[in-house]
Formats: structure tokens, C-alpha cells, sequence
């Protein structure tokens, strides 16, 4: 057999493109969100008005993914996202006004946060559409036979803008204000918006054009759910992001367990994102397609192992070093699930499949940290970490017996074939 090209998916110019639409748009997403949190919180001094935000974001984000990935199955990709990035940088803009003492200097407290939370609640409506439209896009941008490929670098894409979004919005703040970082994300905004021209119109692969939306939903939740390699990988997501969600408990371990502080906790912070960036990377030159299925189990088998280390941990070295395993663990299944989701879905269901990942992993983000911070109430913070990696383990291996065919997974034979058909 040939030897894997680690840059396959990148000599392909318009997948390089894409890459850039999609760091800018990362970028700018997750920057506007910490920028707008301590906005939020410096009006409020708070802490609910924080939970409101991702409320106010997940709420449309969920309850209309259904129907966005019908929409995005039964419409041209490139000119979908291209009104997506629109949308959302008319959002952009309108923090930027409301960040503006100019603007706003005589509007009441209310006004403005409510104006906020209109805008964040449009932003989630913009999000439902983002996420399948990006999945369906990628599939007709680079061949089958690369998809292993493609997913390493576009995860690893998306890892990198989601990191450094939040660290530039912090600095940004610091330097030049709320307001003036807010022009920020939508100057990248607008980049994404460019660069989205370069790419060139794709042809919508579906033969059920005008299908009635309720049989069209009914038709994407069945399939996902008779699909075992996706519902299984769909679901150990789910489980891994509800009840891992030790990030969410970060401040408290660094001011009250480890007691290192804010510059300990931007490392404890930074350390799963640096882990899950290198592994990723190295997938490019490692595949995970052979055994794909049992790879999938063990890493997430080893982030719950990672997530209970890390919870009894009062040593701070050794929870840096738990939490970048994590990472490190999260990165391989990521890539993995990304695979699985391309390989198997038709291209004519890419829409509702990933409107169903997104309801499903997306919204176990917030709920995540909400279990979280309900169980550290109930049972202690310690507890409360250990309990959720002592569910995940519990998940993985109850997912492995109950889904022997998953379990058998290899999706080595399926590149092989689609490199046969290229």
C-alpha cells in the first residue's frame, strides 16, 4: 500500500480556503463570546446574567436544529453559509453598537442587556444553521478517500481558532477596550465572508428535493438511530462532554483546591486544548481508521480515567498533566467521530445527521456544565468530578457490550475501496 500523505487534504486549494472560512469564523465566534460575557458581567456583577448568555444561545441553537438541517439538505452549501456568515456578522455589528458609550450612553441598563440577549438569541438561531452546513460543505470539497485527512486538519482547525479566540479576547480587552475588540470579530467576520467567494458553488446531491420537512426530520433521526457507528459514536460524545465536564469546575479547583491562582488556572485551562492540538496533528501522519471503533472506546475510556485523575489530584503538576491527557484522549475520538460522521452518512442526509450530532453533543455542552456545577453542589467538587469520569467509563463499556458491531468498527476496508472508485 502506498504510504499516507499527512498533507493530502491541504494540496487541495479549495479545502485550504475553507480552512481559513473556518478558522476566521471560529475566531471570531468564540472571541465575541468571551467578550460579551465580561461586557454582561461588568453592567450586572452577576453571575446568573453569565448562565443567561448560553441560555439565550443553546435554547434556538437546539430547538430548530431539526429543521436547519433539513434546510441545508435541500439547498446549495456555499450560498447557505454564505447568508449564515451574513447574518452573523449583522450580529457582530450590532454588539459593536452596543458596546458603543456613543450609541448607547443614554439607553438604561436594561435596554442594553436586553438588546444584548436579542442579539446573543439571533446569534444561536444563526449557530443551528453554522454546524450542518459545515459538514456537508467539507464532504464536497475533498474526496471519500480523504475524509480521514480532512477531518484531522479541520478539527485541528477549529481546536486552534477556539483556543486562541478566548486568549486574544482577554488581551484584546485589556489593550483596547471592550468596544474597539468587538470591531475585532467583525473585521474576521468579514474575512470569512471574502474568502467563502473563493470557493466555488457545489451541486446539491439530493433526490428528494420538496420532501415534506416532517417526513424528511422522521427520515434523519431514523437514520441516525439504525446507523450503530453513528448513533454509538454520537452517543459516547454525548456522555464523555455531560459528565467529563471538569472544566467547567476549573476556577474552583485553582482558588480553592490547588489554590494556584488566575495565572495557574489559564494553564489548568489551556492544558486539554494543547493536548487535543498535538494529538491531532499527529493523526495526520498516524490514521485511526483501522479498528476505528474499539481506538473510539479506549479513548474515551481514557479520558474518564483522565477526568478521575484529575478530580482527586491536589498535586497541581498532576492535574496540568491529567487534564492535557484528556486533551489528549478527546483529540483521537474527535477526529474518529468526524470520520465516522463523513464516511457514513449519504450525501444527501449530511444536513440532518449533523443537525442531530448538534443537538445532541451541543447542547450536552451547557448541560455539561450545568450537571457540573448542580452535582458539585449536591455531592462536593471532588466528588462530583469523579462521579462524571466514573460515568463515562460506565458508558463506554456498557456502549461496547451493547454494540458489539460498533465495537468491530473499521472503516480501513471503506477508505481502501473509495481509493479503488478514485
Amino acid at each position: 500500500m502506498a504510504k499516507k500523505d499527512p498533507y493530502a487534504a491541504l494540496r487541495i486549494k479549495e479545502f485550504n480556503i475553507f480552512l481559513l472560512v473556518r478558522f476566521a469564523l471560529v475566531f471570531a465566534w468564540s472571541m465575541q463570546f468571551v467578550i460579551i460575557e465580561w461586557e454582561v458581567y461588568s453592567i450586572t456583577k452577576d453571575p446568573w446574567s453569565l448562565g443567561l448568555i448560553g441560555l439565550m444561545e443553546i435554547i434556538p441553537a437546539v430547538g430548530i436544529a431539526l429543521f436547519a438541517g433539513h434546510i441545508v439538505d435541500q439547498n446549495e452549501k456555499r450560498g447557505l453559509l454564505i447568508k449564515c456568515i451574513l447574518g452573523f456578522s449583522v450580529i457582530s455589528f450590532g454588539l459593536f453598537l452596543l458596546t458603543w458609550p456613543k450609541i448607547v450612553g443614554d439607553w438604561s441598563t436594561n435596554a442594553i442587556l436586553y438588546s444584548i440577549y436579542f442579539l446573543v438569541f439571533c446569534g444561536g438561531l444563526v449557530r443551528a444553521f453554522i454546524g450542518p452546513t459545515v459538514f456537508s460543505l467539507i464532504a464536497l470539497i475533498v474526496p471519500k478517500k480523504l475524509y480521514p485527512n480532512a477531518a484531522t486538519w479541520s478539527s485541528s482547525t477549529w481546536q486552534v481558532a477556539s483556543v486562541v479566540g478566548p486568549a486574544v479576547a482577554g488581551l484584546s480587552i485589556a489593550w483596547i477596550g471592550v468596544h474597539w475588540s468587538m470591531c475585532l470579530v467583525v473585521g474576521f467576520t468579514i474575512i470569512a465572508l471574502l474568502n467563502l467567494f473563493r470557493i466555488s458553488k457545489k451541486p446539491i446531491l439530493n433526490p428528494k428535493i420538496g420532501e415534506p420537512i416532517w417526513s424528511s426530520l422522521k427520515e434523519g433521526v431514523k437514520f441516525v438511530y439504525n446507523t450503530k457507528a453513528i448513533f454509538g459514536a454520537i452517543t459516547l460524545d454525548m456522555i464523555a462532554v455531560l459528565f467529563g465536564g471538569a472544566v467547567a469546575l476549573l476556577p474552583i479547583f485553582a482558588q480553592d483546591i490547588l489554590k494556584v491562582g488566575s495565572e495557574g488556572f489559564g494553564i489548568l485551562r489551556a492544558a486539554p486544548a494543547v493536548g487535543a492540538f498535538i494529538t491531532m496533528w499527529i493523526t495526520a501522519y498516524i490514521p485511526v481508521s483501522k479498528n476505528a471503533g474499539m481506538k473510539l472506546l479506549a479513548a474515551i475510556f481514557g479520558f474518564g480515567i483522565c477526568i478521575i485523575v484529575f478530580g482527586l489530584s491536589s498535586i497541581f503538576w498532576v492535574s496540568v498533566v491529567a487534564l492535557f491527557f484528556s486533551g489528549v484522549t478527546d483529540g483521537v475520538s474527535m477526529v474518529i467521530r468526524q470520520t465516522i460522521l463523513q464516511l457514513k452518512t449519504p450525501d444527501h442526509m449530511r444536513g440532518r445527521v449533523a443537525s442531530v450530532n448538534s443537538i445532541f453533543v451541543g447542547s450536552s455542552n451547557e448541560l455539561g456544565a450545568f450537571e457540573s456545577g448542580l452535582t458539585a453542589k449536591l455531592m462536593g467538587t471532588v466528588t462530583a468530578v469523579v462521579f462524571g469520569g466514573t460515568m463515562t467509563l460506565i458508558t463506554v463499556v456498557t456502549t461496547g457490550i451493547a454494540l458489539p458491531s460498533f465495537r468491530k468498527l473499521d472503516l480501513q476496508k471503506e477508505l481502501e475501496d473509495h481509493e479503488k472508485e478514485d
